[in-house]
């Protein structure tokens, strides 16, 4: 099975064509608090800047990100911290 981390990095890839894009996971530094579970992959940091962003706000880039990882957020991901940029 694919990992999250891998998932989102592949989707944000292929919807943003980003310039740079950084996923890390940060779960190991919730533990304990809400939504973290046995095993990671719960709490996520994303780092991006595309050309795809330019224009647009931050509440408008965080909405398409959020939409394009739709799937990984009801799932299994409880948290998204997001550091965007236009390219």
């Amino acid at each position: 099975m694919t990992s999250y981390k891998t998932r989102i990095e592949q989707k944000l890839a292929a919807a943003f064509g980003p310039e740079r894009l950084e996923v890390l996971d940060e779960s190991d530094r919730h533990h304990g608090h809400g939504g973290w579970r046995e095993g990671g992959e719960t709490h996520f940091r994303v780092r991006i800047k595309a050309q795809a962003f330019s224009g647009k706000s931050r509440v408008e880039t965080h909405r398409a990100i959020n939409e394009v990882l739709r799937s990984e957020l009801s799932e299994r991901v409880h948290a998204l911290a997001i550091e965007a940029e236009p390219a």
